[in-house]
């Protein structure tokens, strides 16, 4: 059954139990009417829990909305930059953070949720009732799997508040209006929550089913996200220095979750990377565990390919930064490549000589449509930009896309895996990182089949990475081991536009690199204005003299010398594009790592005699 038709069914009944599912932590409990009545069977818990399938599985969302989709959502991070000042970090603490619904509650400056514990209310009503009134009428099996499945969605969004606010309440039981002490309970610690979210993932991965149907959460899917949710837990508990021990026990259980999917041998990389993003239909992907589909005839679309059709304008797009740090397909950094064209970041060589995934991710030719003039099209197919300057058919404007979008993918999964391993092996004696491990994982990636088209234009497959001979870089960070930031890069080729890039750095203990204190950050590609964009230089340009471009130093790094157009040098417009009055985002510290809560929240909790504690450095 297809993910759209699952939301499509459960309309009815999620309007049944809107007494329920709309309550958050101190509202009164359930009408009774409804209640008896419902929790008979299997189905009746089935239905309920596909309501929770858009909030956590949701793909490109619907319509314009933007909340945790890639593209338009994820844009805040180090790979993007926009005209002008960068957009800033929050200085102070605002007035409100708080929802009392079931939407999204996005926060984008930090990729997670509002302070709302309505869906964690949502997720202990279901098990309350798992245990309470459906549990006579189920089998073992059942039991154990539904249980599973209500403890994963708690897990899940736990794992989201605490990447966004670190110390939470944490609360695992359905409370009513006469639990003050526990409705207004003070934060918890970080490690005690992600605790109870490791005790409820274990559970999962000891009963919930393997296969529940098609596109029905799984063991194997529950699994690919355990990697994820624990990879960044243990990454942050150890890159921060907040606890190794808890440190070593995530990442070990990420490893493992990684690796139930990966034995199974179940998925593979035998499709083009492109194919993941633009295809109308992902059933039987061979690297896709989990999609969103969409349906024109019933009104279920989005509108994320519309923002990479060659005609809308996202307002931040890749930047220099992003494009040195793709690996020239001979394994090497652009610095100590011998591919003809590694340096010279033209359009067109960087098509030929990067990773595959370059070519799949940006149009080759500058666009005045992009800040940076280099425009993404990950998730836009090949002949969408075909209708640049014409009428687009519905599937590739507006808000009517009917493309799905990968839920879970087997590209993440060993990503996690890797880098997992990497850092026990580092940091916590664990075993030694082999070339087979990096030949499934990295390699693998690398391995992927290339489009006709992509080899049409010189493509070439990436040299595998091998530990006997690892890539010499320059930039690397003096505190980063050389596997590890290897993996890093790899992850940054294969996310970009993605969900990811934000919470890593994050993670990683990495925000410094949103100071766009280099050249680099604020520069697009190496453009001949001239010949490849002559509208750029315009008489209004010239008097405006906004257009500019900064030189190069015989190694393809900007060397400073800028050149602006006044109307008279239009041949010496040739050199890395100068985003237009880009400049740095304003400063920022270590409390931007995790976010405040509101001050109305924190006066709520002092109504009641209670205390409700300020986030670190807030």
């Amino acid at each position: 059954m297809k993910f759209h038709k699952i939301i499509y069914s459960v309309a009815a009944v999620t309007m049944l139990l809107v007494s329920c599912t709309k309550d958050t932590l101190d509202r009164p409990p359930l009408t009774s009417i409804v209640d008896d009545n419902y929790w008979r069977n299997e189905d009746d818990l089935r239905l309920f829990g596909n309501g929770f399938y858009t909030n956590y599985f949701n793909g490109y969302a619907t319509g314009f909305t933007l909340d945790y989709t890639p593209v338009r959502g994820y844009t805040f991070n180090d790979d993007l930059t926009g005209k002008n000042a960068q957009s800033a970090f929050e200085s102070s603490v605002p007035s409100s953070r708080g929802s009392n619904s079931e939407g999204a509650a996005w926060q984008p400056q930090y990729g997670g949720p509002t302070w709302s514990f309505a869906w964690v209310r949502k997720a202990n009503i279901f098990l309350n009732r798992i245990e309470n009134k459906a549990k006579p009428n189920l089998s073992a099996d059942a039991y154990k799997h539904w249980t599973a499945v209500a403890r994963f969605y708690r897990a899940y969004e736990y794992s989201r508040l605490v990447s966004v606010f670190g110390d939470v309440p944490y609360f695992d039981q359905e409370l009513t209006t006469e639990d003050l002490p526990i409705l207004y309970k003070n934060r918890d610690a970080r490690g005690l929550v992600m605790d109870k979210v490791y005790d409820d993932l274990k559970y999962v991965m000891a009963n919930m089913r393997d296969n529940d149907g098609t596109q029905y959460l799984n063991r194997y899917i529950a699994a690919g996200f355990i990697s994820r949710f624990m990879l960044f837990e243990g990454t942050w508990e150890h890159y921060h220095g907040i606890d190794a021990a808890r440190a070593k026990k995530y990442l070990e259980f990420s490893r493992d979750a990684a690796e139930y999917v990966m034995t199974s041998n179940k998925w593979n990389f035998t499709k083009d990377f492109k194919s993941i993003f633009t295809s109308e239909s992902l059933a039987g992907h061979p690297e896709v565990l989990l999609y969103r589909a969409y349906d024109a005839a019933l009104t279920i679309t989005h509108s994320i390919l519309s923002y990479q059709n060659g005609t809308e304008v996202v307002g931040v797009d890749g930047n220099l930064n992003l494009i040195r740090s793709f690996i020239v397909n001979d394994g090497k950094t652009f610095d100590n490549s011998a591919v003809p064209g590694a340096k010279t970041f033209t359009f067109a060589d960087l098509a030929k000589t990067r990773d595959p995934r370059f070519e799949a991710s940006f149009i080759d030719k500058p666009s005045s449509n992009s800040a940076t003039l280099l425009y993404g099209y990950k998730f836009a197919p090949r002949e969408a930009i075909a209708f640049v300057g014409k009428t687009y058919p519905s599937q590739y404007g507006s808000s009517t896309n009917t493309s799905d979008a990968p839920v879970l993918r087997l590209g993440e999964i060993v990503l996690n895996w890797i880098e997992a391993k990497a850092v026990l092996a580092q940091y916590y004696s664990g075993a030694a990182v082999t070339q087979t491990e990096i030949d499934k994982s990295i390699n693998a990636l690398r391995s992927r089949p290339l489009e006709a088209a992509a080899v049409a234009k010189g493509v070439q497959k990436t040299a595998p990475l091998l530990l006997s001979d690892m890539p010499v870089d320059p930039n690397r960070d003096a505190d980063v081991p050389d596997l590890i930031w290897e993996i890093r890069r790899e992850r940054r080729m294969e996310f970009v536009f993605e969900q990811f890039r934000l919470g890593d750095i994050r993670r990683w203990k990495k925000l410094n690199y949103m100071n766009f204190n280099k050249p680099e950050y604020l520069l697009g590609p190496w453009v001949n204005l001239p010949t490849e964009l002559p509208t750029a230089l315009t008489a209004a340009a010239a008097t405006a003299k906004n257009v500019k471009v900064m030189k190069a130093d015989a190694n393809g790094n900007p060397n400073g010398v800028v050149v602006t157009y006044d109307g008279t040098n239009a041949a010496s417009m040739v050199g890395f594009w100068m985003v237009t009055n880009a400049s740095n985002r304003a400063a920022f510290t270590d409390k931007s790592y995790l976010s405040p809560v509101g001050q109305t929240q924190i006066n709520q909790y002092k109504e009641k005699g209670f205390t409700l504690s300020q986030t670190t450095g807030w």
